[in-house]
């Protein structure tokens, strides 16, 4: 496989999520509305296109909590592809439910629905397909190990009403293979949809990523540190985690008390028995990699920090206070990505946000990954903090201004007193826009790559906003409700300024 390295010279990326794209039924999807978003970026020069997990959420809409690392958001399936190819057959589009054009957000409930409509025509119409799709389909199925316990994870759990699997009988929740032998050949079409809605979506995507390569663009993908208890990666594979055979945790993942919480943060995830993964050579860390760049060219780490030593706190603990730090294996794991990749560099951005000690800088450095920087962190009046940009030493970082888990930078600076506005004001040209002013102050540093979330480039506030961490209402249903051609003229300045500071493609 050959890899770029992750960046070689000034760039300029977006952040958007494929469901803010406008376009599709219920939110964005891997259909046209993509397509056309990768074009703009190509015609106005801006390399870098980032998202969010591309991964199914958990029901409240959060790709980082995801029922699987591997397969992909059902959500995403794109209905005018299945039409066109003749995988469904309707007599019209209102069959499958209202489109929600006008709105600024989507109803999860919505898209479920709409998967489930699908879903049944994929299974309709599959009967009618050529023998040379049904072995294209089976074919992939024996290349995606995956598939099969995903598929079968999601019918178990649509059966007893979406409990998590330790809630399930015993014969399921132990995965007695015997047993669900039967239960499968029972169940036989209600997994073929599983199957056929992933095979579809990896397809839909594939032709994304194809015209991403023709067009030069750059895919960032993003991948969760931790997969959540309730997963069929957990399920399938419960010797590689901490917990017991009954679900109940053995030890979760957290972050020790900090600044911002007297208490820590909990989160509930098992962590890794590390022992089972090295014996086994990282099979599962190292699947889950290639995964992942089969899809993108570039993927953000999360909570890259884990890698070097995480916070590990006991199974029935209600708080993070008393958990202890462990050393991981994180550098003999990149190496045998290094080694899977057949590469000297990995294309990773490790996310090295909030304190960082220096085994995790250590760490980064050895491997070269670029680390990030975030321009809504800088100014907080700390001379030594190390977001400012005066203290971004070297080229090897990509600068946002925020990310999906910060409010706008509209309601930023909003949000800011009067001294602090005032202080800002007097060191850097700040205009009318705060926005805008946040986003040629990430220009002008000499990061490699500056991304900025669409919100900021289209100077919204928080009613805009992708995510609030801590709150479960209201996050990840954000999307554009206005054609891309309406929003050109912001991505046309957005590229003029970059190319002001040498970072757009001429």
């Amino acid at each position: 496989m050959h890899i770029q390295k992750v960046q070689t010279k000034k760039s300029l990326g977006v952040l958007m999520h494929p469901s803010s794209i406008p376009g599709g039924r219920v939110c964005g999807t891997f259909g046209r509305g993509a397509k056309e978003w990768i074009k703009k970026l190509h015609k106005h020069g801006i390399e870098y296109w980032q998202f969010l997990p591309l991964t199914p959420t958990d029901s409240k809409g959060s790709p980082y909590s995801s029922p699987s690392s591997f397969a992909l958001n059902p959500w995403f399936l794109d209905v005018d592809d299945l039409i066109k190819k003749g995988f469904i057959f309707i007599s019209s589009k209102e069959e499958l439910g209202p489109a929600n054009h006008e709105k600024s957000n989507f109803d999860f409930e919505d898209a479920d629905d709409l998967t489930k409509k699908l879903g049944h025509l994929l299974l309709q119409g599959w009967s009618s397909q050529s023998e040379e799709r049904k072995i294209n389909f089976h074919k992939w199925i024996l290349k995606n190990f995956w598939v099969e316990d995903y598929s079968t994870f999601i019918v178990i759990k649509e059966e007893f009403n979406m409990l998590p699997w330790w809630e399930w009988p015993q014969e399921f929740k132990t995965k007695n293979n015997k047993f669900l032998k039967s239960w499968i050949k029972e169940k036989s079409e209600e997994i073929l949809i599983k199957k056929l809605i992933q095979w579809h979506l990896d397809k839909q995507w594939r032709s994304i990523k194809n015209l991403a390569k023709f067009c030069n663009i750059k895919l960032i993908g993003d991948l969760p540190f931790y997969v959540s208890r309730d997963s069929a990666d957990v399920w399938s594979n419960k010797s590689l985690f901490s917990i017991f055979k009954n679900g109940d945790l053995i030890f979760q993942s957290g972050v020790p008390p900090d600044y911002f919480s007297s208490t820590g943060q909990l989160w509930g995830t098992p962590t890794y028995f590390w022992s089972k993964h090295k014996r086994s050579n990282f099979d599962w860390w190292r699947k889950r990699f290639k995964r992942q760049f089969e899809l993108v060219d570039f993927l953000r780490l999360d909570h890259f920090r884990a890698l070097a030593g995480y916070w590990r706190v006991s199974g029935d603990s209600k708080t993070a206070i008393s958990g202890k730090w462990i050393n991981s294996p994180g550098k003999t794991l990149l190496n045998k990505l290094k080694k899977d990749l057949g590469t000297e560099y990995l294309p990773i951005i490790a996310e090295d946000l909030g304190v960082i000690t220096p085994d995790v800088e250590k760490l980064r450095k050895n491997f070269e990954l670029p680390g990030m920087k975030i321009l809504q962190f800088a100014f907080d009046g700390n001379e030594d903090n190390p977001y400012l940009p005066k203290n971004i030493e070297g080229e090897n970082w990509v600068v946002y201004t925020g990310t999906h888990d910060n409010s706008t930078s509209r309601s930023w600076w909003e949000s800011l007193n009067i001294d602090s506005k005032t202080r800002i004001k007097n060191e850097y040209n700040f205009s009318e826009d705060p926005s805008w002013s946040l986003i040629e102050i990430g220009m002008e540093t000499n990061a490699h790559l500056f991304i900025a979330p669409i919100q900021d480039i289209l100077s919204l506030d928080d009613s805009s906003r992708f995510n609030k961490p801590g709150t479960t209402k209201n996050n990840w249903r954000w999307k554009l409700n206005r054609p891309l051609e309406e929003i050109e003229n912001n991505i046309r300045n957005f590229s003029k300024l970059g190319n002001n500071y040498g970072r757009t493609r001429n």
